[in-house]
């Protein structure tokens, strides 16, 4: 088929295009709502995410530019992701540990200030996932780095990213989450 002709045909058939979700579909409002303010009460502030690609297939970072995307639009809330450990309460780690990684994600931890927590998004920064025993794999981020809530999933909603979020600041809120181990 000669691409005119096939260009001509895509034309006619119109805008491939889908409705987009619910306006509210599963609480996302209220998940956002309690985030923002279980962040301001534990921390004073908004709560900042450092998110660190350990080896991942980038499903778990698919679903992260989906919650802060104007679905979700974590924003919003307050909620931000920072390029700076320095600037970051939480840790979010996606993929298995992949062993080139393993000095990056220590060093993210320690520039990070205290309080700090660390999160494992989906099953490969749990486990290993479906790279676990590879050669080039170290295994879950519990392996590197201590680990306060592992969000399962492969990769998890953006409704598995928020709850577990606020699970995480309810727990810190009664004395949980990870110092300085020294």
């Amino acid at each position: 088929m000669s691409l005119a002709r096939l260009l001509f045909r895509e034309l006619l058939k119109g805008p491939r295009t889908i409705d987009g979700p619910p306006a509210d579909p599963l609480g996302i409002e209220q998940l956002g709502l309690a985030l923002g303010e279980r962040a301001r009460a534990r921390l004073g502030r908004s709560l900042r995410i450092r998110e660190v690609d350990a080896g991942s297939c980038n499903g778990c970072e698919l679903e992260i530019h989906a919650v802060n995307g104007p679905v979700y639009d974590l924003e919003r809330f307050g909620i931000q992701f920072v390029a700076s450990p320095r600037h970051a309460d939480v840790l979010l780690v996606t993929g298995p540990v992949s062993l080139n990684m393993v000095e990056a994600l220590q060093r993210t931890y320690v520039a990070m200030p205290s309080p700090k927590w660390v999160v494992a998004m989906g099953d490969c920064a749990a486990d290993g996932g479906c790279f676990a025993g590879s050669y080039a794999v170290l295994g879950g981020a519990h392996h590197v780095l201590p680990v306060d809530l592992v969000i399962p999933g492969c990769p998890p909603t953006p409704e598995k990213l928020l709850s577990g979020l606020v699970a995480l600041l309810e727990v810190a809120a009664v004395g949980g989450g990870a110092e300085d181990p020294a």
